[in-house]
């Protein structure tokens, strides 16, 4: 079962400086890494005379590794997108992309000092961010009648649930997204009301 996990809330902007170079780094909410390269583009469109774009992003909860992604965009291997994405790892922040733009000051850092300043710029970043909780949902259908819709949506109002859409014929037809965590106990508030009658189904998709 899915946990409730944070994610980023909105996008974030903090420049440093290190041995004159300028590290200016952009954090966003991401949900796939499609989403995450556009973002890059856009930054490498808007910064065309930076020497750098590199990048990290975790598309996904903090902990699913095949939704990471990470680049050092021409800084040698192993001293920019590795570091960023150490950093986003360990805020325990899903669905968030950095990449920290570097305009190069004339001194080199070497590896030490780079991976210091692409981590560090990360992890500057990541304090200033604003963060949610991400509450895994399903969606189901139940088909219920007229005198029972108002402890229904009681019911649906207590779990943090959310009606999608309701159709009204001979019976009501909502379509619901509920908290993965509470579908168990929703289910068993379903059965006292109606003895077992009232059942949630999945959506069946479209062919």
């Amino acid at each position: 079962m899915s946990k409730p996990y944070t994610i980023a809330a909105e996008e974030i902007i903090d420049e440093t400086i290190v041995t004159r170079s300028r590290f200016i780094c952009y954090l966003q909410p991401c949900t796939s890494s499609a989403q995450a390269k556009a973002f890059i583009k856009s930054l490498q469109a808007l910064h065309p005379q930076a020497n750098h774009h590199c990048y990290a992003f975790i598309a996904g909860r903090p902990n699913d590794s095949q939704l990471y992604g990470f680049s050092d965009d021409g800084e040698p291997s192993g001293t920019a997108g590795k570091p960023m994405l150490t950093m986003l790892m360990g805020s325990n922040v899903g669905e968030v992309c950095a990449v920290v733009v570097r305009y190069f000051g004339g001194t080199k850092l070497g590896p030490g000092g780079l991976q210091r300043a692409y981590g560090g710029s990360v992890k500057q970043a990541l304090a200033l961010l604003p963060t949610k909780l991400k509450i895994p949902m399903v969606r189901k259908t139940l088909a219920c009648q007229y005198t029972q819709v108002n402890d229904v949506l009681y019911f649906i109002e207590q779990i943090g649930g959310e009606i999608i859409q309701q159709d009204y014929n001979e019976n009501i037809v909502l379509t619901l997204a509920i908290p993965e965590q509470k579908i168990e106990l929703f289910q068993q508030q379903l059965q006292t009301l109606s003895a077992g009658q009232l059942l949630l189904k999945s959506i069946t998709k479209k062919q």
